[in-house]
């Protein structure tokens, strides 16, 4: 019996698309990390990182490269080994799924003190995407690795993020971002208000050339060459593309693994070990072989002795067989295997496979918009205020404290002694679930805002400031308030009537020397 989620799309579906299909390059953007102006390469522009990003410490990479974007990264020190992450914020369009692919070359760019490579974490939004092990890379010989997925925007930014954990003490870096918008079609049959899709391989299998990618293919996702000790076959000709949902480009229908008998074909793929999850799984079908009038070719197909999918008669047209969430952990085995009335051997084209990820969540829109103004009222905001400020809660921006319910909010905001300037943005007053507003011992000047609707609050410290003008006699309406903090500013008025005297209320106004005295 075939499990649940398995789908089949025969390429007589779909047509209609070649009308809309383009060999314009995909839009988005290629963003050059480190680098200090915009470049053209291969006919494309890549950007410079700059307005995508606001720490980090630009680098060049000092041994040879054969990719132009591999001489430059960006590097984000290690602090204290604290779990941080530093993102790459860019204008998108909701509702628009995007090919996120980064890429890292190490280059010993930290340096002969940090001989081995860093591992740290990547982060899309408020989802963990994976783990970065440039250090394993380096073990297997590779020059650079690439990661990609597949994500939804879910609002007007979309935030790509490199987080420092405690895996190594090696700085972590990244040398390119792209963020490429994909066709409406394309993997349609996730749900990604709830997922999104981390790439695990992609392959053109018999191919043995350079990897296909665009103009090729014309969403630049990248087709590695596969080859195994098995029987290659090639085509003259190909099916049209348009009638895949998943648009794969006709150049991987060119060759196919087969067998030269009729005989099951078993491919090891892919060739790493699965960790125990859920993946989307497409294999790509094409028969396009010179074959006679009555030969037919039919397919069994299993995964790792389990059926896959049945009966599947092979045409020039083309096939594509996916399964939206099939659970897998473990070496993967694919056995195609010729079916009681196939008189031809099977034959594979392609195969792409990718890790089912759940998504982390958004902290409440309001929250972030009102901390991002609370953010650009600060002349020096902490290095880690961008992406998203809860999400995931071991990579909260620094002084935020959230709570992970039914909504992600934020419930405390502690600056205390971080060396702050500027001022105190009226949006603070937004954050409706705070409890408590630590920011004493800064530099922080302008006004004390109107703060009566943070119903919640209980404490508020703005102590050792250079805050100016009167204490707004709105925060007697804050029920719960308990400790009040203002000591050492330059306040000036009175203290309001509200504030005296009140029961709970603890009210510390000593040092501001204009201040006239309270009521008697």
């Amino acid at each position: 019996m075939s499990p649940p989620f398995l789908l089949f799309l025969s390429s007589l579906f779909l047509s209609f698309l070649s009308l809309i299909l383009s060999q314009q390059p995909p839009k988005g953007y290629l963003i050059d990390c480190g680098a200090t102006g915009k470049s053209v390469i291969d006919g494309r522009v890549w950007l410079s990182d700059d307005d995508f990003i606001s720490t980090g410490i630009p680098k060049n990479i000092t041994v040879p490269v054969l990719v132009p974007t591999l001489s430059t990264v960006r590097s984000f020190p290690l602090q204290n080994n604290l779990r941080r992450k530093f993102c790459y914020v860019a204008s998108v369009y909701r509702g628009k799924r995007y090919l996120i692919r980064t890429t890292y070359y190490y280059g010993g760019v930290n340096g002969l003190n940090f001989p081995s490579p860093p591992v740290f974490d990547q982060i899309v939004d408020g989802t963990f995407w994976s783990v970065v092990n440039t250090t394993e890379d380096y073990q297997k010989g590779s020059s650079s690795s690439y990661y990609e997925g597949v994500f939804e925007a879910k609002g007007r930014t979309m935030s790509v993020c490199i987080a420092s954990n405690t895996y190594t003490e090696s700085d972590p870096f990244i040398s390119s971002l792209e963020m490429l918008i994909l066709g409406d079609s394309l993997y349609n049959t996730t749900n990604f208000d709830s997922h999104a899709l981390s790439l695990v391989a992609r392959h053109s299998f018999g191919h043995n050339g350079s990897i296909i990618r665009y103009p090729d293919d014309q969403f630049d996702r990248f087709w590695e060459p596969y080859e195994e000790n098995v029987f290659v076959i090639e085509s003259n000709k190909t099916p049209s593309v348009s009638g895949f949902w998943n648009i794969p480009p006709s150049k991987v229908f060119e060759r196919a693994l087969s067998t030269a008998q009729l005989k099951p074909l078993e491919l090891r793929w892919p060739l790493l070990s699965l960790p125990n999850s859920t993946y989307y799984i497409a294999l790509y079908f094409a028969d396009n072989c010179d074959s006679m009038p009555s030969s037919l070719r039919v397919l069994d197909i299993h995964i790792n002795d389990v059926r896959y999918y049945g009966n599947l008669t092979l045409t020039s047209g083309g096939a594509v067989v996916f399964a939206t969430r099939w659970p897998l952990g473990g070496p993967m085995k694919i056995t195609l295997s010729p079916a009681a009335n196939s008189n031809i051997s099977p034959l594979v084209n392609a195969g792409e496979i990718f890790d089912v990820l759940w998504l982390g969540g958004r902290t409440h829109t309001r929250d972030v918009r009102a901390l991002e103004e609370v953010k650009n009222s600060l002349r020096n905001p902490p290095l880690d205020w961008n992406g998203d400020p809860c999400l995931p809660l071991n990579y909260t921006w620094t002084g935020v404290t959230c709570f992970e319910g039914e909504r992600i909010r934020v419930i405390a905001l502690n600056l205390t002694s971080m060396g702050l300037s500027g001022s105190l943005s009226p949006s603070v007053a937004n954050l409706t679930a705070l409890s408590s507003i630590w920011l004493g011992n800064n530099s922080l000047s302008g006004v004390i805002p109107d703060l009566s609707s943070l119903k919640l609050l209980e404490i508020l410290h703005l102590e050792d400031n250079q805050l100016t003008g009167d204490i707004p006699s709105s925060l007697g309406d804050i029920g719960r308030l308990r400790e009040l903090f203002l000591q050492n500013n330059n306040l000036t008025g009175r203290i309001p009537d509200s504030l005296v005297g009140r029961p709970g209320l603890e009210v510390r106004t000593s040092g501001n020397q204009f201040l006239s005295p309270p009521p008697s």
